[in-house]
């Protein structure tokens, strides 16, 4: 059968068999079509960001009474679409409800968390004139409110719903957080654009990024068959009150050492103690510069 695309376009009969050849070959590990929604999640995220911060972003002119009524529906709009759409994450409908109920308790630990990550960002960026601006204009501050929620999914054992939620702010700022990072708190992330975290990081309290930083892996393990082993700690472990500067990169399960300053576009591949101030200069000639100025 021949078909006419809308502007007139005659296909072949062969694109039949082109679509049953793509319809035969399906991935080894495919996936349930009922999958979590993107748009959906991206909603429930909005929802509760204005839940978070309802005297920044919700009604104006409401009392007391008023913003706790508005932050009640907003939370019922939003858990709800988690319960749906969790549901429909591989083999967790039978712990959904359990999920969220407590992803729900924990909400205002979160909320208490973000607060010092919007102190942190005020207290570090001279731009920042208040705490408002930083809220509705940061990257930084948009990339860490998606992940505290999605780690706080991900801690609960769900899975593809976390890693979508990273992907949507992934998509949104620039910055790429897998949803298993333990994240300390008063994390200031400033521009952001092109940040990479990897899974199995660990950053303590106090801890600030610039642009084009990533904290990856030097390698993968493998079994004895060649396949890679997951969930290894392979990533950095940053300690508190560490300054990573625009552009470096620290590979492997290595420490950087609390109050210590790594300079831009420094390539780190092994600990550095606390208290540490490593320039290019220094990692090319593999000492470090003690007491050298950033």
């Amino acid at each position: 059968m021949t078909l006419l695309s809308e502007t007139g376009t005659t296909w072949g009969a062969g694109l039949g068999d082109i679509a049953a050849a793509l319809v035969d070959a399906p991935l080894d590990d495919s996936a349930p079509h009922d999958l979590p929604s993107r748009a959906a999640l991206q909603s429930a995220v909005e929802s509760l960001r204005i839940a978070l911060f309802c005297e920044q972003l919700g009604p104006p002119g409401l009392d007391v009474a008023g913003h706790r009524a508005f932050v009640h529906i907003t939370l019922q709009q939003a858990l709800a679409i988690l319960v749906r759409e969790l549901a429909r994450e591989p083999d967790a409908a039978a712990l959904t409800n359990e999920w969220v109920l407590a992803f729900a308790a924990g909400l205002p630990a979160i909320r208490r968390l973000l607060r010092t990550d919007l102190a942190a960002a005020v207290d570090g960026d001279p731009a920042a004139r208040n705490t408002m601006e930083v809220l509705v204009c940061y990257p930084g501050f948009a990339a860490l409110l998606h992940h505290r929620l999605a780690h706080a999914l991900h801690t609960l054992g769900a899975r593809l719903v976390p890693r979508m939620i990273a992907d949507i702010s992934h998509s949104e700022t620039g910055i790429d957080i897998h949803p298993a990072v333990d994240v300390g708190e008063r994390f200031f992330i400033d521009h952001g654009t092109g940040v990479v975290i990897g899974e199995t990081s660990v950053i303590g309290a106090g801890v600030r990024l610039y642009q084009g930083v990533t904290l990856g892996a030097r390698s993968f393990p493998v079994d004895a068959g060649g396949q890679i082993v997951r969930g290894v700690p392979r990533h950095p472990i940053i300690e508190d009150d560490v300054i990573i500067y625009a552009g470096a990169t620290v590979l492997g399960r290595v420490v950087v050492g609390r109050g210590s300053v790594i300079g831009g576009g420094v390539w780190l591949t092994h600990g550095v103690p606390a208290g540490s101030r490593i320039l290019q200069a220094a990692v090319r000639g593999d000492s470090f510069a003690d007491g050298a100025g950033i």
